[in-house]
């Protein structure tokens, strides 16, 4: 970051540090009418009006922040500590536990960077600068659907920082004496962007790929009912909506960088040799490697089963029955996650250790839990209802179509100023309570909110994937504000036409 940018984040986290407790104690001594008779939910209001500042602001860690939302709520008897504490035991924390062990392996043991330079080498992608830049970001976009967004950004710039320097040493030409570059820097900007945001996009696929899916999966299925029986979404049925939203959204994004990114030549010089020789040093497949990708088929097998049977047997017949019971989402991310610890990895050694798998990121699983906590709390005390009547003066009679489109503009905006996982927890709970007040399924609204929120495109400081590409100095921010913003209006669009299209699958 800029020094400018850098005295920026300083004040707003300092801000946090004032802005917190003065928030709490004005919510705290506020009449509210609505929370009249609910003291509960005056507390909970209060206690969120301060997480919610500590996380827009970051002043302390994000996973702190809920753990100590979590706590105050017991403190001021918003909820007994059975019950507040219970979401951070819900089965979708132990189905991120396995993934991100997974994860973990998959990028010990450079699976990752073996299928990304396998494609990349393929005979069809060639030299093309148009393929390259295609088969470069459908990669990312795919490793993204099944690990972090930033993990996966941080990998492929480096593999992208390395195409582009040998094509800047092999792309020149000598004109009356001076060394000119023939690849257009428009190019390295688009495979810079390309990278950042075909993470974030391909994130939206499954529901391990972004932190907001978690958050809004687990949300819908706590606080969303159709006939009064919780709408419960399986893995296959998000990605029936999610898939077809990263392939819409991202063939948009490669349109328009290939015509505002142009590489300048047909064939990208010594590109694809480059590549193949990156390729060639990776060696044969190794145990490790063997193994993780028997875990991690194992987990996907298992993760769509439940939806495959019930396209062929129906979801009446038992064998149905039975993996809806047997294999919820948590159980094939242990399985897969537990054989890690079974199969061979490097000499001695099985290709996941403990000490290795202690080293996966649980402050995101504690922020997931509490991020449940809250919404499961603003629901039980009648805050949800309560809040959601008052707001919903903002929209008088929008109808389902209204609350859809409302929901993912909202989204899109707050993840442009905050983390996309503090959005996701600030504003699915007052979607979904708001289209309960209204009389309106909410299904469609929180489905639109939670992909919303993913939807950060503009700016560094909106994704850390956008951070890190544009650390490369490669990316001007007057056209990652361009590109970014003509993509959020192109996603907003994009979910509110495919959720509206296929969110009957997932009823």
């Amino acid at each position: 970051m800029s020094d400018l940018e850098k005295r920026f984040e300083h004040l707003r986290a300092l801000s946090g540090f004032w802005l917190a407790p003065l928030f709490f104690l004005l919510v705290w001594f506020s009449n509210f009418e609505s929370l009249a008779d609910k003291p509960a939910a005056h507390h909970l209001a209060a206690v969120m009006a301060a997480v919610v500042t500590l996380w827009v602001t970051e002043a302390i860690p994000m996973p702190l922040t809920a753990l100590l939302g979590a706590t105050a709520c017991v403190v001021f008897q918003v909820g007994s500590a059975k019950g507040v504490f219970a979401p951070f035991a819900d089965q979708l924390m132990f189905l991120f536990i396995g993934s991100f062990m997974l994860a973990r392996a998959i990028e010990l043991h450079g699976l990752d960077r073996r299928l990304a330079l396998s494609v990349l080498t393929l005979k069809a992608v060639g030299g093309s600068p148009s393929r390259v830049l295609f088969a470069f970001g459908a990669t990312t976009a795919f490793i993204s659907a099944w690990i972090s967004n930033t993990a996966t950004t941080a990998m492929m710039f480096a593999i992208g920082l390395s195409i582009l320097k040998v094509l800047q040493e092999n792309g020149t030409h000598t004109t009356a004496g001076n060394q000119t570059s023939r690849l257009d820097p428009r190019y390295a900007t688009g495979l810079m962007l390309m990278t950042s945001f075909s993470a974030s996009i391909g994130g939206l696929a499954t529901p391990i790929g972004t932190p907001p899916n978690a958050i809004g999966l687990g949300l819908i299925r706590q606080q969303v009912k159709l006939d009064g029986v919780p709408v419960d979404i399986t893995f296959f049925e998000w990605c029936l909506v999610g898939v077809p939203i990263v392939i819409l959204l991202y063939l948009f994004m490669f349109v328009y960088l290939n015509w505002f990114c142009p590489a300048g030549m047909k064939e990208l010089p010594g590109g694809r040799e480059y590549l193949l020789r990156q390729r060639n040093q990776l060696g044969p497949w190794t145990r490790g490697q063997i193994s993780t990708l028997i875990a991690f088929l194992l987990m996907v097998t298992l993760w769509v089963a439940p939806g495959v049977i019930a396209l062929v047997c129906g979801e009446t017949s038992n064998a149905y029955k039975w993996c809806k019971a047997s294999l919820p989402e948590a159980v094939p991310a242990l399985l897969g996650a537990g054989l890690l610890f079974l199969l061979p990895g490097k000499k001695n050694e099985r290709a996941l250790t403990w000490d290795e798998a202690t080293q996966i990121d649980w402050g995101v699983v504690l922020l997931y839990g509490g991020g449940f906590a809250f919404g499961v709390l603003a629901q039980d005390t009648g805050l949800a209802g309560a809040l959601g009547k008052n707001m919903i003066t903002l929209l008088p009679e929008a109808g389902s179509l209204g609350f859809l489109i409302a929901a993912t503009l909202v989204a899109t905006l707050v993840s442009e100023a905050t983390s996309n996982t503090a959005s996701a927890n600030i504003v699915v709970p007052v979607v979904i309570a708001m289209a309960q007040a209204a009389g309106v399924d909410p299904l469609e609204p929180a489905l639109g909110a939670t992909f919303g929120c993913s939807l950060g495109f503009m700016l560094p400081v909106s994704t850390p994937c956008n951070a890190i590409v544009y650390g490369s100095g490669m990316v001007p921010l007057s056209r990652m504000i361009r590109y970014g913003a003509l993509l959020d209006v192109a996603g907003a669009i994009v979910i509110v036409a495919v959720v509206r299209t296929f969110s009957t699958l997932v009823r």
